[in-house]
């Protein structure tokens, strides 16, 4: 729907409903890759020529920004992206999304946190029934630069703490979530 009625209230057909799931997936799959450190999957969320829009700190090919990330992510011990609220426009192969989104980091020392809130202005293209982002660029619209609690167990002491790469707990817990190689 590319007449201004996209985000109106319509009938939502089977395809559409696929259409949105798979989108809300790739958004999902994203966070998961970044808290993750998995890098290659996340170069698969993208198109070859697709774009990642994280002014003032990148802006340039998406390739580029994979590249870019571990350099930038050695300053965070942990990190959680969450979405929030998902709202999507589908006209055909391609598409646009507002993703409402809450980004919580944690300094390589433990010390502070700090939390950006902004959305996610997304465009997508599907490619051979696959939708991937063709374009994913960050606006700000609040943060915050908090102390982090002291302690890495955040006051729950033996419960299992998330971390950064292959060694967060959901990979042993969720096999099918475990890296490939």
């Amino acid at each position: 729907m590319s007449d201004g009625l996209a985000l109106a209230p319509h009938i939502v057909t089977a395809e559409e409903a696929a259409d949105r799931e798979a989108l809300r997936h790739l958004v999902a799959a994203y966070g998961h890759a970044i808290d993750r450190r998995d890098y290659a999957l996340l170069r698969l969320l993208y198109h070859d020529d697709a774009v990642d829009d994280h002014t003032p700190y990148y802006c340039g090919s998406a390739s580029g920004y994979v590249d870019w990330l571990p350099t930038m992510m050695a300053h965070w011990q942990a990190t959680m992206h969450t979405a929030l609220s998902m709202l999507f426009a589908i006209d055909g192969d391609r598409a646009e999304g507002e993703i409402t989104a809450r980004a919580w980091h944690l300094t390589a020392d433990g010390a502070r946190q700090f939390v950006a809130w902004g959305r996610y202005a997304d465009q997508y293209q599907r490619c051979e029934g696959v939708w991937r982002f063709a374009r994913r660029s960050f606006i700000l619209d609040f943060s915050e630069d908090l102390p982090a609690p002291a302690g890495g167990d955040f006051g729950s002491e033996g419960v299992a703490t998330g971390r950064a790469g292959p060694d967060d707990p959901v990979h042993a817990r969720l096999r099918m979530f475990a890296r490939a190689g």
